[in-house]
């Protein structure tokens, strides 16, 4: 059974007087285990359906499903990474991580020593006592991830976390995430606008039109995990690139 399935999922917001066709139909399906990415431009949808994917967000037509359960609200089985990081600056890094378990109320010392193996895992096991605020922009990002991971997840979905980074910070973020996918054994699903990263991090991609996003191509990523950044030099790795980026370039969001 798949871990997740969509089945002509649409969204329409209601703007003004009339109505914004914003998403879809969109369908697809997650394999447990599997690492997908989907790469689009702004304005596509990207976001809107992963919040949809996630319970937090309604679609307007279609179905989802995770384990054959429709999804009708807020997934208790999933981890979820924004763009912003969301740390709170008024509790420890470590008290971020274990937020969740305050929430399902099962926190206790087991828990406390979970979160400090994922900030380690994330390479910010030195800060666990020190306040988000002290810390990089990359490394609040490693903090959000353990904190995503903290109740052991099914799936962990990622809405363009890395983004706001510079390209070196970025690249450590990328060998990092790969690394704890691979220890966590998490089903992923990657919001991303960068290419690379989306061939990078992924078994596969998703390509998706300008709004109303509609998927335009399904690619295997044929290299094994975990990878080196040095798989970007690769001719396979490029020739990927090149596929997707040729579709913006015909559909107009990219100009030679």
């Amino acid at each position: 059974m798949s871990a997740i399935r969509l089945d002509n999922v649409e969204k329409t917001f209601s703007v003004g007087d009339g109505e914004l066709h914003a998403l879809g139909p969109v369908s697809f399906s997650i394999e447990p285990g599997e690492r997908l990415a989907i790469v689009g431009p702004s304005g596509c949808g990207k976001s809107t359906l992963l919040r949809i994917i996630a319970g937090l967000e309604e679609a307007s037509a279609g179905t989802v499903t995770v384990d054959g359960r429709a999804v009708t609200g807020p997934l208790a089985g999933a981890g979820i990474v924004f763009q912003r990081d969301l740390l709170l600056d008024w509790r420890s890094i470590i008290d971020n991580v274990m937020l969740p378990t305050e929430f399902r109320r099962n926190a206790g010392s087991g828990s406390r020593t979970r979160a400090r193996a994922l900030l380690d895992e994330l390479g910010v096991g030195e800060f666990a006592e020190r306040s988000p605020w002290e810390l990089s922009g990359g490394m609040r990002q490693r903090v959000a991830i353990a904190r995503a991971l903290m109740c052991r997840p099914a799936m962990l979905l990622l809405d363009e976390p890395f983004s706001a980074l510079d390209a070196l910070t970025r690249d450590q973020m990328n060998v990092v995430l790969q690394r704890v996918q691979t220890a966590e054994k998490v089903t992923t699903l990657l919001i991303t606008h960068s290419i690379q990263e989306a061939v990078f991090l992924s078994d596969r991609v998703l390509v998706m039109s300008s709004r109303p996003g509609r998927i335009l191509d399904e690619i295997e990523v044929p290299f094994p995990q975990p990878r080196r950044l040095a798989v970007r030099e690769d001719p396979a790795f490029a020739e990927i690139a090149r596929r997707i980026r040729l579709h913006f370039e015909r559909t107009g969001v990219l100009v030679e």
